[in-house]
């Protein structure tokens, strides 16, 4: 039996560790929700074109962080440390926005985010065996509410967009990317969280390494395609164009891909995979703030039910989790 002070600064730290898990989840989502808008920016860049373009960017800045602490983060890296880095690379950054980009060209937007917007569900159902993981059994409602407002989200843009004519092979080969991103991204999700909890580096170092590695393989499959000529790497567009490229996705390096990875690293120190992978859905609403905004205009009906139906099941979440970390044995 725990002294009862024992227990109150037990619960309190729980408490405490918790609300800065969800407090940096939120501010990863509003950093990634900026990414959706690039593709709309710059249309005539290739999906690996504008994965490379950020991501080597994502590497220069992660590099220049880097420096001054290099010798102490080269002692600290283990092989294992490396293979990891590349495992996460490829799944959470590279593969992920290629098959992400390319689904929303070949299916559409509503069929790719549809599948992708997912995540939450197999995020959660990955980590059920985790520490701190609430029973799925508990969990069907809110999940049920987070799916719902994934429906709702798209179900106006579903429709247009199945109007369009486009073939079957189009259409099942971006279907098949959609699922390859939902699968790079719930492997990424599950792998990096799990290696967190046990790594010796710190969210903002871990980030930092995380992005170097990504600016290496960016370089490398840069340079690969280019002299392949694969997805027209040395397209020739005028100079305004591409400085616009590099200013945009420079942009989405220091925001989206270095402060929201150091963020979401550090919400996934603190939380289970069963609330985390929910938190997700802050990438959702911001990319619908953002959205609203660029196209100047306000939420239709169906998506203020769907988000409201987003953020209604993602509390419901937070406090079957609150209300399990108040249980001491």
């Amino acid at each position: 039996m725990k002294p009862l002070s024992c227990v109150f600064c037990w619960r309190l730290k729980g408490k405490i560790k918790m609300k800065r898990g969800i407090v940096y989840a939120g501010m990863a989502g509003a950093a990634w929700g900026g990414v959706f808008l690039v593709p709309k920016l710059l249309p005539e860049f290739s999906p690996l074109m504008l994965s490379c373009g950020r991501y080597l960017l994502y590497g220069a800045v992660s590099l220049l962080i880097a420096v001054p602490n290099a010798r102490r983060l080269l002692k600290m890296l283990t092989k294992n440390d490396i293979v990891t880095l590349v495992k996460l690379a490829l799944t959470g950054n590279l593969i992920y926005y290629v098959l992400l980009a390319s689904a929303v060209q070949l299916a559409g937007i509503a069929t790719a985010s549809l599948i992708v917007g997912v995540l939450p569900v197999t995020i959660t159902f990955a980590g059920r065996q985790d520490a701190g993981a609430v029973p799925l059994s508990r969990l069907v409602w809110p999940l049920l509410m987070v799916v719902l407002g994934i429906v709702c989200i798209n179900i106006d843009i579903f429709f247009l967009d199945s109007a369009r004519e486009t073939s079957f092979a189009s259409v099942g080969l971006g279907v098949a990317c959609a699922f390859g991103a939902l699968l790079c991204w719930t492997k990424f999700a599950t792998d990096n969280a799990r290696h967190l909890k046990s790594c010796r580096f710190n969210s903002g170092d871990w980030s930092t390494l995380w992005g170097v590695t990504t600016g290496v393989l960016s370089a490398l499959i840069w340079s690969i395609a280019s002299a392949l000529s694969w997805s027209k790497m040395s397209v020739a567009l005028p100079e305004k164009r591409w400085l616009m490229f590099w200013g945009i996705n420079l942009t989405a390096a220091v925001f989206a891909s270095w402060f929201g990875n150091w963020m979401w690293n550090a919400s996934s120190r603190r939380l289970p995979l069963t609330l985390g992978g929910q938190l997700i859905v802050f990438e959702t609403l911001f990319a619908l703030l953002y959205g609203f905004i660029y196209l100047q205009r306000l939420p239709t009906m169906m998506e203020i039910v769907a988000i409201l139906l987003l953020i209604g099941g993602v509390c419901w979440t937070v406090q079957r989790h609150a209300s399990s970390n108040g249980e001491v044995s």
